[in-house]
C-alpha cells in the first residue's frame, strides 16, 4: 500500500524543484523499493516539461564503457549542459549493492553540481538493467537535466534492454571484435543506433569499422531508415567528438521523422505497465505470506498438495484479488504520461 506521509510527497515536490540532496533520496528509495517512492512519485511535477535526451551506453566488458561516458560528460559539460549519469553496476555477491567501479572511473565530475552519478545494482538481471532504471530516469528527468546517459553492465547478447529505455543507443566494440559471421548472429546488431570502436587508436579498429559497416549493409531495413554510423573513438583521452557529432545527427533524425516520439511513447507505456506488474508481484507476496495461506503452504511442503493446484487454489480465491484491491493497485501505478500528450 501506498505510503501517504506528507514526508514522501514532500521529496517529490523537492525533486521536481532541483534540490540534489532530495534526488539522492528518493533513488535509494526507488533502489530499495520502499514505498514512499511511489508517493514521491506522484509529486514529481508537470509531465509536459521538456524531456531530457536519453543515451544508453552498452557493450561487452572491457570496451571502455565508463571510461567513454566520462569523456561524453566532459564534452556535454563544455556546451554547458546538465547531465545525470545512472551507471549499472554488477551486483555484489554479498551485499547486492552497486560495485561503483563506475564511479571510479567519474571522479573528474563527481563536483560538479551540474552532473549527478548514480550506481545501481543490476542484481542479477539477465539484460544488464537495473529493475529500478526506467523509475531513476523519471525522476531525473523531473530534476531537470538537459541529458541522461545510462550505463548498462556488459552481458553479451542479452545487452538489448537499453533500447527500450534509451533515445539513442550507443555498442561500444573494440578493435578486433569478432568476425563478419559472430557480428551478423549478435542481437546488438539490430539495437544499435550508433556503433563506436573505442581504443581506436590500437591495431585493427579500421578493419573492425570496416566488418561492422558490411554487415550493416546486409540489412535491407537499413534502406529506409537510419543506418547506424560506425565511428571511431579514444575515450581515454577524450577523443569523442566524432561519436558526439553522431548523436546529434540521430537525434535531428529522430526528431525530424518522428521516431522520437514514438519511442517515448513506447517507453511511458511499457514503464505503466511495469508499474502494475510490480504492484501485483507486491501484493502476491503478502498474500502468500499472510496466515491465511498457512495450511496450502504446509500442504505443499509435505507433498500433499501439487504447487501448480495450490497455486491455483490462490489464484482462484476471491478474496485474494478483489476488484477493490485491484482497483488501487493500479491507481497506484503512477505514469505521468499517455499517448494523448501527442494526439
Amino acid at each position: 500500500m501506498r505510503d501517504s506521509s506528507p514526508d514522501a510527497a514532500q521529496l517529490g515536490i523537492q525533486v521536481a524543484s532541483g534540490d540534489r540532496q532530495a534526488l539522492a533520496r528518493l533513488l535509494t528509495w526507488i533502489e530499495g523499493s520502499d514505498p514512499r517512492a511511489d508517493t514521491a512519485e506522484l509529486h514529481l511535477g508537470d509531465s509536459a516539461a521538456p524531456e531530457a535526451y536519453v543515451v544508453g551506453i552498452t557493450g561487452a566488458p572491457g570496451g571502455g564503457k565508463s571510461t567513454l561516458v566520462n569523456a561524453l560528460l566532459s564534452k556535454l559539460r563544455t556546451r554547458g549542459l546538465t547531465v545525470g549519469v545512472i551507471a549499472v553496476d554488477p551486483s555484489s555477491p554479498y551485499t547486492g549493492g552497486a560495485m561503483l567501479g563506475d564511479r571510479v572511473r567519474m571522479t573528474d565530475h563527481l563536483t560538479d553540481d551540474a552532473v549527478f552519478i548514480r550506481s545501481m545494482a543490476n542484481r542479477g538481471q539477465l539484460g544488464g538493467l537495473a529493475g529500478a532504471v526506467p523509475r531513476a530516469m523519471r525522476a531525473m528527468q523531473s530534476y531537470g537535466f538537459d541529458w541522461i546517459l545510462v550505463e548498462t553492465v556488459g552481458v553479451g547478447q542479452v545487452e538489448v534492454d537499453i533500447a527500450g529505455q534509451a533515445d539513442s543507443t550507443i555498442v561500444v566494440v573494440t578493435p578486433g571484435w569478432g568476425d563478419d559471421i559472430q557480428a551478423s548472429k549478435s542481437g546488438i546488431m539490430e539495437i544499435a543506433d550508433l556503433f563506436v570502436v573505442n581504443k581506436a587508436d590500437r591495431p585493427g579498429a579500421e578493419d573492425t569499422r570496416g566488418v561492422i559497416t558490411t554487415v550493416l549493409k546486409m540489412n535491407p531495413l537499413n534502406e529506409s531508415r537510419w543506418s547506424a554510423p560506425v565511428v571511431l573513438a579514444v575515450a581515454e583521452t577524450s577523443d569523442v567528438v566524432d561519436l558526439l557529432d553522431a548523436l546529434e545527427r540521430h537525434r535531428a533524425y529522430a526528431t525530424d521523422t518522428g521516431e522520437l516520439v514514438q519511442r517515448r511513447m513506447r517507453r511511458r507505456v511499457a514503464e505503466w505497465r511495469s508499474d502494475v506488474i510490480r504492484k501485483v508481484v507486491q501484493r502476491a507476496n503478502d498474500v502468500l505470506d499472510s496466515p491465511r495461506f498457512d495450511c496450502l503452504r504446509d500442504q505443499v511442503a509435505t507433498a500433499a498438495l501439487s504447487p501448480a493446484d495450490a497455486a491455483r487454489a490462490v489464484v482462484d480465491d476471491p478474496a485474494t484479488w478483489s476488484a477493490d484491491e485491484l482497483g488501487v493497485i493500479v491507481s497506484e501505478s503512477y505514469s505521468p504520461y499517455s499517448y494523448d500528450d501527442y494526439a
